[in-house]
């Protein structure tokens, strides 16, 4: 189908989710988690052959994680919706309510965007995530994945719209543009006709393309370049499992740990500890100077590396002298996606929680827990590292706007 008519389609079927109740959406979610189920060999022989032909060109393994489905990750996109099924509905919800002098009655109420035209990278789940949450808030979905992992999201899609043709429930409320171009991704940026916003998922590359060419609204989603911050009062035996665990659970993902900082006054103690958990999980240390004297199996880090999204397994580390020269390195080079501070210390934790500039700051926990599910948000669409509209991992909430309804009795303005 050509771009024009999937964009007008998605317009046009703005309509028919604005009917659909509650009971209906969640009806039809917990249906399509049943379909992808039921579908799952068809949407695996699909992720094979994407899967085959990443490794025939070459893909970084982080990124043949993000491609790769199993049966796991099919049941967990299927948990994901019925999880969406189960939050409450944000439209209609009445954000704030007031009566004028005049006697006008001023509510401010939740609804959908419109139509949701989504940008993504390799990951099939997002097929499955994105729409889970656009249905239940109302909105349709324009998607528009990678050609590497085109097999997958067909097949996925089809699923999904196939359910819904089923329960007579519009199907264009989730269409896919198959023309893997990037002609036609260009195109897509400039349909601000027919698209309310568009959001992009995958690559510091690809989320830059989106901002610098789109004539339609962006909600960045951010890529991570995620620090530890390892303060002179820090417990060891709390920090080494938490960068174990940041670095290494999913490498592939945009809240995993990439930057090490550590308090020049406990660096003797902890960085050969450090040293040691990185070797057994295989994880490539590059370190500033005074860092790399303690770990001799570290290399030299260069001013790139600080500032470097790995989605593999290396690590950047650098030594500083105070909370303060952690926070000020933070604030230089990372994205505003996910940063931690172990520390006993309360002065300097809310220090860090105040200062550092990011979407969301830990103490004492991996930056793993940046994630719609463990926030019980449900699938999340992205996660937002920019400040207007949307911060942080984006459930239905994120995905509305409001609209204020005013009842009158006859008034007119003087």
């Amino acid at each position: 189908m050509e771009l024009l008519d999937i964009c007008k389609n998605a317009k046009a079927a703005r309509i028919d989710m604005l009917k659909l109740s509650t009971g209906e959406k969640n009806d039809a979610l917990l249906a399509v988690a049943k379909g992808l189920l039921a579908d799952s060999d068809k949407i695996l022989d699909a992720n094979r052959k994407d899967y085959e032909n990443g490794q025939k060109n070459g893909m970084h393994q982080g990124l043949l994680d993000r491609l790769k489905l199993d049966e796991k990750r099919i049941e967990a996109m299927a948990d994901g919706i019925r999880q969406v099924a189960e939050l409450e509905d944000p439209i209609g919800q009445e954000i704030e309510h007031f009566v004028r002098p005049n006697g006008l009655k001023i509510k401010k109420v939740r609804v959908p965007l419109g139509v949701v035209g989504i940008i993504y990278e390799s990951r099939p789940n997002v097929t499955a995530d994105a729409f889970a949450l656009t249905f239940k808030s109302g909105n349709v979905a324009i998607l528009k994945g990678g050609s590497d992992a085109i097999n997958s999201n067909i097949a996925i899609t089809n699923s999904i719209r196939n359910t819904l043709k089923g329960l007579n429930i519009v199907a264009d409320a989730i269409q896919l543009i198959e023309n893997t171009d990037r002609q036609v991704t260009t195109d897509f940026m400039k349909m601000n006709d027919y698209v309310d916003v568009l959001i992009p998922r995958g690559s510091a590359g690809l989320i830059r393309a989106v901002v610098e060419n789109s004539n339609i609204p962006v909600i960045e989603t951010g890529t991570g370049n995620c620090h530890i911050y390892v303060d002179k009062d820090a417990d060891f035996e709390k920090a080494i499992p938490i960068i174990i665990n940041a670095k290494t659970q999913r490498i592939g993902v945009c809240n995993a740990a990439e930057s090490l900082i550590v308090h020049e006054d406990i660096k003797n103690d902890f960085l050969p500890l450090f040293e040691k958990a990185m070797k057994e999980h295989s994880v490539e240390i590059r370190a500033d100077r005074e860092s790399k004297a303690l770990m001799p199996l570290a290399i030299d880090a260069t001013e790139d590396d600080f500032g470097r999204e790995y989605l593999d397994y290396i690590i950047s580390v650098k030594t500083v002298k105070n909370v303060d020269e952690a926070i000020a390195h933070i604030n230089k080079y990372g994205t505003g996606h996910s940063e931690a501070i172990i520390t006993e210390n309360k002065e300097n934790a809310d220090r860090f929680l105040a200062l550092v500039d990011a979407a969301c700051v830990y103490v004492n926990a991996s930056t793993r827990f940046t994630d719609g599910f463990e926030f019980g948000f449900g699938a999340e669409i992205g996660i937002s590292t920019q400040k207007l509209h949307a911060r942080g991992p984006m459930g239905l909430k994120e995905l509305t706007s409001y609209k204020y309804q005013i009842c009158g009795n006859g008034q007119t303005r003087v």
